[in-house]
């Protein structure tokens, strides 16, 4: 039995390896947003004194999970950092421009909570550009949306942890690998946001299935790296087959990492990031990519219609420092996997402004 599994998990092994090591081949901006002469991804945190862009406190919008001021978060300096690409400059952020951009448009988020940080910050940003501005707010239990009357921009978030679907069935909750029922929602929208990744290794009570469906086969679990790329195909297959790039903008955004164990920065085993005021100054991150980044890069590359990648996974990797950690309205005791809010995702959504004013 033993070396039955030994041998099953080789070959798993040298997939992810050879993704890594095809990635690492690719040029610097393969599935990114810049020209080969700026990449907008690679670069540092500068200490600019007229962030932030928006005061937090002021944004009707800001959800308790992420308003770290709101709960009680001292210091102030996380939120006095621009980021800085390596030889050129990144576009402010500009809210109304980004609105007229956008009029009579339909904005989605779809992915988890970390799209619903990106979504969070986004609606402060074009808020606070023009505060005045008529808004109309809903939520239907599955789908969140706040409309900017004034412009007629639609700006929404659907839920989807896994972006395939999960069905309950007779057997209980099954997450279905190749089915993407949910997909009928998004097809209104006149740009998508899509991310999955961050309920890819949640198990126990947590778990909102019981079973994985990989094509013909129940299983009770599996690799969950490997359901992750069967899942990104599938979300890629669909993308392909169903989105008409003249009509839709597709962006995804990439992976968003977490900071529970100071090693992986170079810090105490110890540390997390509860105890993180400053940055890492560094133009590696001593952990280095995560495996799940090399498959996204691969899942874009062999896609046929074209796909924004906003790749925040190394500049967030050195934002040690803007967690809620414990500054949160949820009780979580120590969050670093979310974001407060003014604070990274607003950069985030700088880059996808990047990616706006660029194509038009």
């Amino acid at each position: 039995m033993a070396s039955r599994t030994h041998l099953g998990f080789a070959p798993l092994l040298l997939r992810y390896v050879s993704l890594v090591l095809v990635a690492s081949l690719w040029p610097v901006t393969a599935g990114r947003l810049s020209p080969a002469a700026c990449d907008l991804f690679n670069g540092s945190w500068v200490y600019d004194e007229s962030y932030p862009p928006y005061d937090s406190e002021s944004c009707p919008f800001n959800r308790r999970e992420f308003n770290c001021l709101r709960y009680g978060r001292p210091d102030k300096l996380y939120l006095k950092y621009r980021w800085s690409p390596n030889g050129c400059d990144l576009p402010r952020f500009d809210g109304r421009d980004l609105l007229e951009r956008w009029r009579g448009k339909k904005i989605m988020f779809v992915g988890d909570s970390l799209s619903l940080n990106q979504y969070n910050s986004l609606l402060c940003l074009l808020y606070m550009a023009v505060p005045n501005q008529k808004t109309n707010s809903s939520d239907n239990g599955t789908l969140k949306t706040v409309i900017f009357e004034d412009y007629n921009v639609s700006v929404m978030f659907y839920p989807s942890h896994y972006l395939v679907d999960i069905v309950r069935e007779k057997i209980g909750r099954v997450l279905k690998l190749d089915s993407i029922q949910g997909g009928r929602v998004w097809l209104g929208a006149d740009v998508l946001i899509f991310n999955t990744w961050h309920w890819w290794p949640t198990r126990g009570p947590s778990q909102p299935w019981d079973f994985i469906q990989d094509g013909d086969k129940i299983l009770k679990d599996m690799d969950r790296t490997e359901a992750f790329s069967k899942a990104l195909a599938t979300w890629a297959s669909w993308v392909d087959s169903s989105i008409n790039p003249a009509t839709t903008e597709v962006f995804y955004q990439g992976i968003s990492p977490s900071h529970y164990r100071g090693q992986d920065w170079g810090g105490s085993p110890k540390d997390s990031c509860s105890t993180q005021t400053q940055p890492l100054n560094a133009s590696t991150y001593p952990a280095g990519p995560p495996p799940q980044e090399a498959i996204v890069l691969y899942t874009l590359r062999t896609m046929s219609k074209p796909v924004h990648y906003l790749d925040i996974t190394f500049l967030s990797q050195l934002r040690k420092d803007a967690h809620p950690s414990k500054y949160n309205g949820v009780h979580y005791q120590n969050d670093c996997s979310h974001w407060c809010v003014a604070g990274l995702p607003d950069t985030w959504n700088q880059l996808m402004y990047a990616a706006v004013v660029s194509r038009k």
